[in-house]
């Protein structure tokens, strides 16, 4: 696939489109060796973080597997908790955004995952990573 090829593809395809639909939380005292078990359980590269108590809490942040990485190499993951190493603020996109949206923001934000939310700081519906964008310039749509 040639450059203006791509760029083409990045600017007409939306988030709804290549989003991982669905979210998996947890509390900001969850220690982060459940997160890495629900990580490995589902199969997902992040979990995003609630600031309240009880599901339905405040978003407050997001955990990636490379966030569970390098907590690792500073002690053990069972003296952790998941708003230590959670990235925040959340990002967020609507499915009705752009790729080439959503990419800018990932790259503004230093980050590989964005929430999606039915509209502005509203409900959680699904994340979006670099993987997805990934592959669907691939054609994985």
């Amino acid at each position: 696939m040639n450059t203006t090829t791509t760029m083409n593809r990045i600017s007409e395809v939306c988030v709804g489109a290549a989003m991982h639909r669905g979210v998996l939380t947890c509390e900001r005292e969850t220690l982060l060796t459940e997160v890495a078990r629900t990580m490995a359980d589902h199969a997902v590269h992040c979990v995003v973080v609630e600031s309240g108590s009880g599901e339905g809490g405040p978003l407050w942040g997001v955990v990636s597997d490379l966030d569970l990485v390098a907590a690792a190499t500073v002690r053990a993951l069972e003296d952790q908790t998941a708003g230590g190493s959670a990235a925040s603020p959340i990002v967020m996109v609507t499915p009705a955004e752009t790729l080439e949206g959503a990419a800018q923001l990932m790259t503004e934000h230093g980050t590989a995952h964005l929430l999606v939310v039915d509209e502005p700081g509203s409900r959680p519906i699904g994340v979006l990573s670099t993987l997805d964008i990934a592959s669907t310039l691939a054609g994985g749509e």
